[in-house]
C-alpha cells in the first residue's frame, strides 16, 4: 500500500545517528544521505527523514505513529534499547505483549529526537 514514509527533523546528523542505531536492530542498513534527506531502503519500502523543504521547523504529528516490523520479541526489545541509548524517550506502556483486534502483538514505543512517535511490532503466533 505504501511506497515510503517521510518524517521531518531539525537536525539531520543527529537523526541519522539515531535511526542508523535503531534500525540496525531490525537488520536495516545505514541511511543513504541525499543533501537534506536520509533514506533507508528495504525490500518492503523506504523510510526517510528530511529537513523541511519550506525552511520551517519540523514538528511531530499529534496522534501519528510509525510502526516498524520486527521478527521477534527479542528484536523489539533490542530496538527499544537501541532507541533509548541513542537519545530516544520511551512512551506508552513498557515493551511487551498486548492483545489487539487482529491477535497478540509484542510492541515497544519511543519518541525520536524530534518527538515523532515510533513503534516496533512483532505479530505473535496465536
Amino acid at each position: 500500500m505504501f511506497s515510503h514514509i517521510m518524517i521531518g527533523t531539525n537536525d539531520l546528523d543527529k537523526a541519522k545517528s539515531f535511526y542508523d542505531n535503531l534500525l540496525n536492530t531490525l537488520e536495516v542498513r545505514p541511511a543513504k544521505v541525499d543533501g537534506h534527506r536520509i533514506f533507508y531502503f528495504t525490500k518492503t519500502g523506504v523510510f526517510s527523514v528530511s529537513k523541511p523543504i519550506n525552511g520551517e521547523p519540523a514538528t511531530h504529528a499529534n496522534g501519528g505513529t510509525i510502526g516498524f516490523a520486527a521478527n521477534s520479541p527479542e528484536q523489539v526489545d533490542a530496538w527499544h534499547a537501541a532507541g533509548l541509548a541513542a537519545g530516544g524517550k520511551t512512551c506508552e506502556d513498557p515493551p511487551g505483549a498486548r492483545q489487539g483486534p487482529g491477535g497478540k502483538l509484542y510492541l515497544a514505543y519511543l519518541r525520536d529526537l524530534d518527538g515523532n512517535k515510533i513503534c516496533a511490532m512483532h505479530r505473535m503466533p496465536n
